[in-house]
């Protein structure tokens, strides 16, 4: 019998287009002979479910059920493609937690920390991850431009704590620039981190659970257009992504290590992506997304299929891998 899938998308922050873009990518990819896929939008002011005529189901939230003409449905499972709030941040996990609902990301707790970048990178520093130097400050905090530089120079990276897709991200030359690049990623959170600049390759390691073992894809290196890996570059083709990596045998091995004790240590299920930039030969973590771009142009679908996994399978180890924790 089949099983039905809520592919839930949208979400309420800047990154709800790309969310849904990777909810339809896995719609149209699930195999129909194994599974009864429905689309769900979640926007603050609505949740439903969307039918093939773009007619909407409100969703009832106290069971995650839908009715469709009479007839009730319950979801077996629950494939996560919301970037960014709520469905990266926690929330969503600990919604379907709570009804006992498997869905495809990490736990509530694993979500909450990889979404705070602050956070994340400080649980992971004693275990020996090398990161940039950073400077944090909240919203209505005094913004003393030259102890910032001072502690992280020129040029420097201002960005948004919790946000995705490059959103709030501005790259700093001068000192005259900050404030301006502050007000920038204080629009999208408030709780900014501005880091020291690290000039050297970059790549994004994806990482996933795949019949159940921790599984380091082939390693994908970032070559924008752009003065950084901004939005444009990301999902407007200003980017080369270049996979298999341009490294050494001794730089794969290296990021390989550090991207898997990341997964490890941080306790991760699902779908991960991580990026570093890599400075006097050592792999330096950005950030840990645990809900990546799925659409067929986004890195870690092409990570997949470098390694031989289609993206038919990568969904469906992604389903039995949830459906397998919850029994």
């Amino acid at each position: 019998m089949k099983k039905n899938i809520a592919i839930i998308m949208g979400g309420y922050s800047s990154e709800y287009q790309i969310s849904l873009k990777s909810g339809n990518v896995v719609f149209e990819t699930l195999n129909p002979l194994k599974y009864a896929p429905y689309r769900i939008h979640i926007f603050q002011d609505k949740w439903v479910y969307v039918d093939d005529n773009d007619n909407e189901f409100p969703i009832d939230r106290h069971d995650f059920s839908v009715t469709v003409h009479g007839e009730k449905v319950i979801f077996d499972c629950v494939f996560n493609a919301i970037h960014g709030s709520p469905g990266e941040d926690g929330f969503i996990q600990a919604y379907f937690q709570l009804l006992n609902i498997p869905h495809t990301s990490c736990s509530m707790y694993q979500a909450s920390l990889t979404f705070n970048k602050r956070d994340c990178l400080s649980v992971l520093k004693p275990y020996g991850i090398k990161t940039a130097t950073s400077y944090y400050l909240n919203l209505g905090d005094a913004v003393d431009e030259a102890g910032i530089i001072e502690k992280v120079g020129l040029p420097c990276f201002v960005k948004a704590n919790k946000a995705g897709s490059s959103y709030g991200v501005s790259k700093v030359y001068r000192k005259s620039d900050l404030q301006s690049a502050i007000d920038v990623a204080f629009k999208e959170d408030d709780e900014i981190i501005i880091e020291s600049f690290l000039d050297g390759t970059e790549v994004s390691v994806g990482v996933i659970t795949y019949h159940g073992e921790t599984k380091v894809l082939p390693i994908t290196e970032i070559v924008s257009d752009n003065d950084f890996f901004d939005y444009e570059a990301k999902y407007l083709g200003k980017s080369q992504e270049i996979t298999p990596a341009r490294l050494t045998k001794v730089e794969e091995n290296k990021v390989h290590a550090v991207a898997k004790l990341v997964y490890d240590t941080l306790k991760l299920s699902g779908f991960s992506r991580s990026e570093y930039i890599f400075k006097n030969g050592e792999p330096h973590l950005l950030e840990v997304n645990t809900v990546p771009g799925l659409t067929k142009e986004s890195i870690l679908p092409q990570q997949a299929m470098a390694a031989g996994i289609t993206l038919e399978a990568l969904f469906d180890n992604a389903i039995e891998e949830a459906l397998k924790n919850q029994s």
